[in-house]
């Protein structure tokens, strides 16, 4: 997108951003997602510098949204978070991942995910299977995962990134997941009964409300623009979910 903020981010955002909506575009039908018209864009300000934020939404026969939001806070922090949320017919895990850090610091937490919907908490056979399969990447700096971290699968990769060889593995890895979750999820049966409807709705409902405890990403966004409008975004754009 031309004028985008990610122009300006750290290169493994720039191109984890571009990596996304490649895989996106190649693997499902995309459509406009409409969102609220004052969350699109937003600019602000933490601690006398300058907050901008970009949201780019999109919808599909099996995904209800796919969102990517870029974020950067003058020159000394930048963000990219991604999550797709799978419409209550598909069970299916929900895909996020998430990285944080400045031009000039580095990469210093990368997050990517297929996280389980069910009440066992386990991944579909299908999934389970793709992701078994793929070569095991190893990092120097594995990290661990916050208090509310249950709602993430034993795929999950957390890590720092210590240079440019450990950036591209986590680019792979990231890219490795999309793909084969965009495979599965487009030859999935979707569901018919309401019982079985309704575990999906719980089981994304509970992730949604673990991921709604980060505590991080609330106090950067109360400072910036106010309880009240932090807490709008948190449920209705960062993660939002069809209520059972």
């Amino acid at each position: 997108m031309q004028g985008s903020i990610r122009n300006n981010q750290h290169p493994l955002i720039h191109r984890l951003a571009d990596c996304i909506e490649e895989v996106w575009h190649q693997y499902l039908d995309l459509s406009p997602y409409v969102v609220p018209e004052d969350l699109g864009y937003i600019e602000g300000s933490l601690e006398g510098e300058r907050l901008t934020i970009e949201n780019h939404c999109y919808q599909t026969p099996q995904f209800r949204k796919l969102h990517l939001e870029l974020a950067q806070v003058g020159n000394g922090l930048d963000i990219l978070h991604c999550v797709m949320f799978p419409k209550p017919e598909y069970a299916i895990p929900i895909f996020g991942t998430d990285l944080v850090g400045s031009q000039r610091g580095g990469i210093s937490a990368a997050i990517a995910d297929l996280s389980p919907i069910s009440r066992d908490r386990t991944l579909p056979h299908r999934y389970h299977q793709g992701l078994s399969e793929l070569p095991k990447p190893h990092f120097s700096q594995p990290r661990a995962l916050p208090e509310w971290g249950d709602i993430f699968s034993e795929f999950c990769l957390f890590i720092r990134p210590m240079n440019t060889e450990e950036e591209d593995q986590f680019l792979n890895r990231v890219r490795q997941f999309l793909i084969l979750h965009c495979q599965i999820a487009t030859t999935e049966t979707p569901l018919t009964a309401q019982p079985d409807i309704k575990n999906v709705l719980v089981g994304q409902q509970n992730y949604c409300t673990k991921q709604q405890q980060n505590d991080k990403t609330r106090r950067v966004l109360e400072k910036s623009f106010g309880t009240e409008w932090t807490e709008r975004y948190m449920t209705t754009m960062l993660f939002d979910y069809v209520t059972v």
